[in-house]
């Protein structure tokens, strides 16, 4: 008993694995994260009928988009450096779940559901609760398939949060463009409501989406492709207010009803869509 107790003395715990935060991918998530929180003080400021509704909406709108920019700069970011980490990953998804859960939800039951169920405002919780849930899921989900060792894949399963929620703010965005027009509000944003919805299912689901992570932004381009993207970020700079808030909600909905059609178009066509071309002179 004496031999035993001492060898149990002796034997050392494991020390912790060192926990990696790493500065530059975790500033992406946490200015993720303050456009998130910004978004709803903007959204909680909108007051119905008030000459600033339409402002500060926008400027949630805004900072939701801006709040997509940072989230893909973080994944980049990391990819880029080799500076990926469990801690890295996790504070990821809760900045997701405000900035691309919570502020969308919020949004739509701002500007839709709180009028019309004025009567049972029950419902209208219980519906923006479900985009929440759902995203939250996804997300959920998303880190037990990393976690498994599926983080080399170039797909994701489901439709990612931050696509869902750009599409709710650039579509809003976009209905607001369309009333400014003179096309009246409320004959259009009740679109929201089904949209809403159908992607609480689509994040949820099991179809396929490319992360298109085969990109590298770094990788040398053709001239062609390079006068291109210039000639493409260009117009949108210089013509922001005119076509951005067309050009979003049709890149996001190409996304999404692609992955639906992915697996009936040829492979071939697919390959050119999602991976980049490989540099011949990385390869000599």
């Amino acid at each position: 008993m004496e031999k035993s107790d001492t060898t149990n003395s002796n034997q050392q715990k494991p020390a912790p694995p060192e926990l990696k935060i790493y500065f530059l991918p975790n500033l992406m998530t946490a200015g993720n994260l303050t456009c998130g929180f910004i978004a709803l003080i903007k959204i909680v400021e909108a007051r119905s009928g008030t000459p600033t509704f339409n402002q500060d909406i926008k400027m949630a709108l805004f900072f939701i988009l801006l709040a997509c920019i940072f989230d893909i700069l973080d994944g980049r970011v990391a990819r880029w450096g080799g500076r990926e980490s469990p801690f890295g990953r996790e504070f990821d998804s809760l900045a997701d779940l405000i900035s691309f859960g919570v502020a969308p939800a919020f949004l739509v039951h701002r500007t839709v559901l709180r009028d019309m169920f004025i009567d049972f405002p029950e419902i209208g919780w219980f519906i923006a609760s479900v985009y929440l849930i759902c995203g939250a899921l996804r997300l959920a989900r998303f880190n037990c398939l990393s976690m498994a060792g599926h983080t080399g894949s170039k797909d994701f399963t489901g439709f990612p949060i931050p696509a869902a929620a750009g599409l709710v703010a650039s579509l809003t965005l976009f209905l607001m463009w369309w009333e400014d027009k003179g096309l009246e509000r409320n004959d259009w944003r009740y679109v929201l409501l089904p949209l809403l919805l159908f992607l609480s299912i689509m994040m949820v689901s099991e179809v396929k989406y490319p992360s298109f992570k085969a990109i590298d932004l770094r990788a040398q381009k053709g001239f062609l492709k390079m006068v291109i993207a210039v000639l493409f970020i260009g117009a949108l700079l210089i013509f922001r207010n005119k076509i951005l808030p067309i050009v979003l909600p049709l890149i996001l909905l190409t996304y999404l009803f692609y992955g639906l059609i992915r697996t009936r178009i040829s492979t071939n066509i697919v390959k050119q869509i999602e991976e980049e071309e490989i540099d011949e002179d990385e390869h000599q």
